[in-house]
Formats: C-alpha cells, sequence, structure tokens
C-alpha cells in the first residue's frame, strides 16, 4: 500500500503556495502555475510545509495523486523539467524557427509541429533538441507527440528517441 500522500511537501525560500476557491496557485522564481484540488482532498499549509489530508475514504486513491501534483508544480516553478529528445537516421534532422519545430524524418514532406505556449525549445545541433518548461504533464505530452512522428524501429535503430532511451535492437534476416 503507498504511503505517499502522507509525504509532507516542503516549500522553498522564494515560493509561494496559495489556495482559493479549491484550486492550488503556486508562483515561484520561473513562473506560476495553477491546479484544482481533487475532489475530497483538504491541504493544510503550517509555515513552509504542506500536508494533504482526506475527508472520506473514497479520496484515498486521489490522496496521492494530488500529494504528487503539488510537489511537481514546486519543483517546475524553482527548477524546471526538460527532456531531451534525438533524432538517428540518414537525412533526419531537427530545425526550430519561431515557435515551430520542423522534423524531417524520411517522409516526403517536413513535418511541422507548433510550439505550445510555455514550452521552450532549444536545437543543440541539427539531431538534438531539448524541451524545457515548468510544467512536468505539458513538457512531457509535447515531448511524446514529437516522438510519435518517427518512433524508432528496432532494427536499425532509425527515428526519434528520448536522450536516455534504450532501444531494443532486434537481429535481422540470417543468410540462408
Amino acid at each position: 500500500m503507498s504511503r505517499i500522500g502522507y509525504r509532507k511537501i516542503e516549500v522553498p525560500e522564494g515560493v509561494t503556495v496559495t489556495c482559493t476557491d479549491n484550486v492550488v496557485t503556486v508562483t515561484g522564481p520561473k513562473g506560476s502555475l495553477s491546479q484544482k484540488m481533487l475532489d475530497g482532498i483538504n491541504m493544510e499549509q503550517h509555515e513552509n510545509t504542506i500536508t494533504l489530508n482526506r475527508t472520506n475514504e473514497e479520496s484515498k486513491a486521489r490522496h496521492g495523486t494530488m500529494n504528487a501534483l503539488l510537489q511537481n508544480m514546486i519543483v517546475g516553478v524553482t527548477a524546471g523539467y526538460e527532456k531531451g529528445l534525438e533524432i538517428v537516421g540518414v537525412g533526419y534532422r531537427f530545425n526550430v524557427s519561431g515557435n515551430k519545430l520542423v522534423v524531417n524524418a524520411g517522409y516526403s514532406h517536413p513535418v511541422e509541429v507548433i510550439i505550445p505556449a510555455g514550452i521552450t525549445v532549444e536545437a543543440q545541433s541539427n539531431t538534438e533538441i531539448t524541451i524545457k518548461g515548468i510544467d512536468k504533464v505539458l513538457v512531457g505530452e509535447f515531448a511524446a507527440e514529437v516522438r510519435k512522428i518517427r518512433r524508432p524501429e528496432p532494427y536499425k535503430g532509425k527515428g526519434i528517441r528520448y536522450k536516455d532511451e534504450h532501444i531494443r535492437r532486434k537481429e535481422g534476416k540470417k543468410a540462408a
């Protein structure tokens, strides 16, 4: 049984956490994030420590989820989140121009993806990009959307992958 919901959340210096009308707002040096409190969860704040309590037994599953969401918001406004992507293949490349990411991934046409607000995309080279932002969900969702353009294949390993991702390789046909 998980007890992550009972974890005490430490609020670092320079971060303010407020709860009004069942909406939690976390403001820090990198920006501000808001999240609606899940049903059956109450927040108590004592100086720089936050504890979450559940009002009934039915909200047991949401207890740990709300704790993790609040912790992710605090980390996001202080340090931020980033995901690295790399593209492998002959002629495959990324190109960042304004609020568009242009991906050449072996199709007959380049694929254009609009970068959502709150996300920044930096190109280290033609084959590597870093997606940065304060919202963990938004950063991960956009990285997954870009990866979905050309998933890595198991024979040659060509495609878009996360920087820390390991691709299980298969052996091809053997000569008779």
